[in-house]
C-alpha cells in the first residue's frame, strides 16, 4: 500500500509551527524573540529546546534594526552562510564566510589555533555594525571574544553565538553570556549547530512567521 501523507508544502509549514507554539513553552520571550525562538526549534526539530535559548535584552530588537538598516552578515562556515534566505533579506545584505580564503590556512599556522578562528581575522574591515552568526565552531566565538577585548576593534551590532559540540562549545557560549560585548543570542550547553544559527538569521531577517 501506498504511504498517505501531507503533501501541500504551505500546510505543513503551518502545521509545524502550530504544533511547536502548542507544545513549546514559549511566555518568557518577548514578542520580538518568540518567532526568532520558535524559528530555532524548527530547525532543531526539538521542543524543549526553548529553555536554553537565552537572548540579552533587546537582542532581537537590535538585530532586526541592524538588518534593515543593511548590515552584512559575518558567519563562520559556508553551511550557515548558504542557508540563509536571501529573499527574506530586507537591504540586500551582503552575507560573508572567511573560511575559504587562500590566506586562512597559513594565518592559522601562525596563530596556532583553528581555521575557523584565524578566519575571524579576516572580518576586521567589515565587523563594525555587523551581525555574527556563528554555528559550528566554539574556537570562533572565543577568538571573537578575544578580538573584541580591544576596544580598538570594532563592534558587531548582534552576535548569533550557537556554536555546538563536545569540546569548548558550552564554555564558549557561557563566556559570550557572562559578559556580552554585543546584543546577543545563544544556546545554553552542548547544543547548537549551523542550521539553529541560519534559522536566527532567517528569522531576525523576517517581519514575521
Amino acid at each position: 500500500m501506498p504511504h498517505v501523507y501531507e503533501t501541500n508544502g504551505a500546510a505543513i509549514y503551518r502545521q509545524s509551527f502550530a504544533t511547536i507554539r502548542a507544545e513549546a513553552d514559549l511566555e518568557r520571550f518577548s514578542a520580538d524573540e518568540e518567532s526568532v525562538a520558535v524559528r530555532m526549534i524548527h530547525a532543531a526539530g526539538m521542543v524543549g529546546l526553548e529553555s536554553y535559548i537565552r537572548f540579552t535584552p533587546g537582542m532581537a530588537r537590535i538585530a532586526r534594526s541592524a538588518l534593515l538598516n543593511g548590515a552584512p552578515i559575518l558567519c563562520d562556515t559556508r553551511m550557515v552562510a548558504e542557508g540563509i534566505t536571501r529573499a527574506r533579506l530586507p537591504a540586500d545584505n551582503a552575507i560573508i564566510c572567511t573560511l575559504d580564503d587562500p590566506a586562512v590556512p597559513s594565518l592559522a599556522k601562525s596563530m596556532c589555533n583553528t581555521r575557523s578562528a584565524a578566519a575571524l581575522e579576516l572580518w576586521r574591515a567589515r565587523l563594525d555594525g555587523a551581525i555574527v552568526s556563528i554555528g559550528n565552531a566554539p574556537t570562533a566565538l572565543f577568538h571573537l571574544l578575544n578580538m573584541l577585548e580591544d576596544r580598538n576593534c570594532p563592534r558587531p551590532a548582534a552576535i548569533i553565538g550557537c556554536p555546538v559540540g563536545f569540546i569548548g562549545a558550552a564554555e564558549a557560549k557561557a563566556a559570550l553570556m557572562a559578559d556580552p560585548p554585543a546584543p546577543a543570542l545563544t544556546i545554553e550547553g552542548r547544543l547548537g549547530g549551523s542550521a539553529i544559527a541560519v534559522a536566527a538569521v532567517n528569522a531576525l531577517a523576517s517581519r514575521s512567521e
